[in-house]
């Protein structure tokens, strides 16, 4: 039987990897993004417009001849945003979809976040038993979308995948890398809080894992990389992957967050000084591994032009 997969959100970081990785596979994939000219991807990719998510919309010429959906599409954590556009293309655009899509496809897999699960940070190890407590509109919707994925009778599986890096890369991991880049000691010596990432091609065996098997069905999975590393070691792989020495100066963390206080970076703060470990435990009992190393990523990362 053919394989043939809607993906939507086609043009961004995430979705570019995806659409590549499932092509690279075998799959025959549907690529759908609001400007289908943005959508990098293989030749032989079916490139198509998708509706704005903003306003209900006909889901049937999209879904037509799909047995399976990949969910990326939505708005991604940023300042400015209000919880009201966060619930409506996050949350409820994703409820009417699965109900489009409830006799058509065998799978529908929602990309959701560890937002969804928990903050910025976390004093415990995440896990998938700890009961969900998003702490702002971000992660309240994603939480809203899984909740009305689940009451629409299609068959699914959520992935909640932490935070991403790869070639292309957007957001906080690209300005981390930035910092990196700059031909500048940098005072992270001391950060040795524990934080989880995931590398983009781990997030996208992930997905193809949760495609087909049926253990997945009906479940949730937090993904992240095997083992989490703190932020002054995540600067030292970056700048190992462009050749250069750490360059990390040691200053009390006291003093570290009274100065990003100062210039009002409270939520960077909690990024880079504050823990957030993720435990994939599940999504390894179903057979995946992250086959990606978290420093050997980083370093590949910073070799790519495309950051």
């Amino acid at each position: 039987m053919e394989r043939r997969v809607l993906v939507t959100g086609a043009s961004g970081f995430i979705g570019t990897g995806v659409v590549e990785g499932l092509a690279g596979k075998g799959w025959q994939v549907r690529a759908a993004a609001r400007d289908p000219a943005r959508i990098i991807a293989p030749s032989g990719i079916e490139r198509v417009a998708m509706p704005d998510l903003a306003a209900p919309a006909d889901w049937s010429k999209l879904l037509a001849g799909a047995n399976h959906i990949v969910h990326l599409a939505g708005i991604a954590h940023a300042q400015g945003v209000v919880e009201a556009d966060y619930r409506r293309v996050n949350g409820e655009a994703v409820g009417e979809l699965a109900e489009a899509a409830r006799t058509r496809v065998r799978r529908f897999i929602l990309l959701s976040s560890a937002r969804a699960q928990t903050g910025l940070s976390s004093v415990e190890t995440v896990t998938e038993a700890l009961r969900p407590n998003p702490i702002d509109a971000y992660g309240r919707s994603k939480l809203l979308a899984e909740q009305l994925l689940t009451q629409s009778g299609v068959s699914f599986a959520v992935l909640r995948p932490t935070l991403t890096y790869g070639k292309g890369v957007k957001g906080n991991v690209a300005r981390l890398a930035k910092l990196a880049r700059l031909p500048l000691p940098i005072p992270f010596g001391r950060l040795t809080n524990q934080r989880s990432l995931l590398a983009l091609e781990n997030l996208v065996s992930a997905i193809e894992l949760v495609l087909t098997s049926e253990r997945a069905n009906g479940e949730v999975f937090l993904v992240s990389d095997a083992e989490p590393l703190s932020v002054a070691d995540m600067i030292v792989a970056m700048r190992e992957g462009l050749g250069r020495r750490p360059g990390l100066v040691r200053i009390p963390p006291e003093l570290f967050k009274r100065l990003m206080r100062v210039i009002g970076k409270e939520e960077q703060l909690e990024r880079l000084a504050e823990a957030l470990v993720v435990d994939p435990r599940k999504l390894r009992g179903l057979g995946w591994e992250p086959l990606v190393k978290t420093r050997e990523g980083l370093a590949h990362m910073m070799r790519s032009d495309a950051i």
